[in-house]
């Protein structure tokens, strides 16, 4: 088999079974959208029909001028992690910002009423 064959029949193994399991888990048909998504009906907390759609991809990796490097999802998954924890410390850093603002502004507000009461005094 040719490498594409190989691929395609690894992502219709996974079709297949992604489409039973959720058909199984949520009550509706897994709908096959493309040949490599397929998307599953469901309702929002508002009552309201919505889709969610999974794609099913084999990466290859990235380009090395002959060819592939290999896809490494341990790699990909380590530098997700690392990514999401910067995102939650810029976040909280932000977040204290915010707050020492709110709080000088709080300050500065309290003496402009001080500086009033005293003139209007």
């Amino acid at each position: 088999m040719t490498k594409t064959e190989l691929e395609n029949a690894l992502r219709e193994q996974y079709l297949t079974i992604l489409s039973n399991a959720l058909s199984n888990a949520c009550d509706a048909d897994a709908l096959a959208v493309s040949s490599n998504e397929l998307a599953v009906p469901c309702v929002d907390a508002e009552g309201n029909e919505r889709f969610v759609v999974f794609k099913v991809s084999i990466p290859r990796g990235t380009r090395n001028g002959n060819g592939y490097d290999p896809y490494d999802a341990y790699a990909a998954a380590e530098a997700y992690a690392l990514e999401v924890e910067e995102k939650k410390e810029k976040k909280a850093a932000a977040e204290k910002k915010k707050q020492e603002k709110i709080e000088r502004d709080k300050q500065k507000r309290a003496e402009k009423e001080k500086e009033k009461e005293k003139e209007t005094a």
